[in-house]
């Protein structure tokens, strides 16, 4: 039986997102030592365009802990956001 295709590509789109994911936060973590927070921020609200779970995945059929997770990352993206308005 031939492998599907299509599963093969949602994998690997699957996995370029979390590099992605991964590489935002670690640049992240690299502007904070440097002290540089207005970045760090912008990075932090950026690293959301590459979603760490299964995009596929209807917001309602995700689990409770994914759900969390992207609503703390957007919280501290406002809260970041708006730190640099009002300071």
């Amino acid at each position: 039986m031939k492998p599907d295709l299509s599963d093969k590509a949602v994998n690997q789109s699957l996995k370029i997102s979390r590099y992605g994911y991964i590489f935002f936060l670690l640049l992240i973590l690299y502007f904070l030592v440097r002290g540089n927070i207005e970045n760090a921020i912008i990075n932090l609200g950026i690293a959301l365009i590459f979603d760490p779970f299964d995009s596929k995945v209807r917001w309602e059929q995700r689990p409770l802990y994914q759900k969390l997770w992207l609503f703390v990352h957007v919280s501290l993206v406002f809260a970041g956001f708006a730190y640099l308005v009002f300071r």
